[in-house]
């Protein structure tokens, strides 16, 4: 296989994983011997020290991981110093609300709730960490129940869930004016 492909193999799986990765995994990877690619690897390692590159390849014991040249941490202590906070739009906010008083909650009961799927807005809130996983439902499937987490109560300032407004919604449409 030509190099220019085992680097790139490399430096996708490597990206991918943030973390070390093994020599044997690499060379699964890139269906080349390890000797192969060690030779790669050394190439690699001199480009990134000697062009203006903001990362380095590191070997740690037999496995390599891409990080962050040092001269550049001045850097990233900008932007992490002063994190975006997550936007809530409204579709995250009314999912989060229904987490947030239904809890322990599956997707299906949200999306009951809610009359359209919620796959993405879940997702979203796992991802800004305002809700988390805290079990199974004991049921066909197994299906995750969702519940907030601790960054949830600090975002809205609250100390505990039983801190929550009280839920005193009354439907506007009695039963007879819906449809069967």
């Amino acid at each position: 296989m030509e190099n220019k492909r085992i680097k790139g193999i490399i430096e996708a799986v490597l990206f991918a994983f943030g973390e070390p990765v093994k020599l044997s995994q690499l060379a699964a990877a890139c269906e080349a011997t390890e000797f192969e690619l060690q030779v790669v690897l050394a190439q690699m390692e001199a480009d990134y020290e000697s062009e203006d590159r903001g990362i380095r390849l590191i070997r740690l014991e037999n496995a390599y991981q891409l990080v962050t040249k040092a001269e550049y941490y001045p850097n990233l202590i900008t932007i992490a110093s002063h994190p975006e906070k997550p936007r809530l739009t409204d579709v995250l906010m009314e999912t989060l609300s229904i987490i947030a008083y239904k809890q322990p909650v599956t997707k299906s009961e949200i999306e009951k709730i809610r009359g359209v799927s919620s796959d993405h807005a879940v997702n979203r809130l796992v991802e800004y960490n305002l809700i988390q996983e805290v079990g199974r439902l004991d049921a066909p499937g197994r299906p995750i129940l969702f519940g907030t987490t601790d960054e949830f109560l600090r975002r809205f300032g609250l100390e505990s869930k039983s801190m929550l407004p009280e839920d005193d919604f009354e439907p506007e449409l009695s039963e007879e004016d819906v449809e069967v």
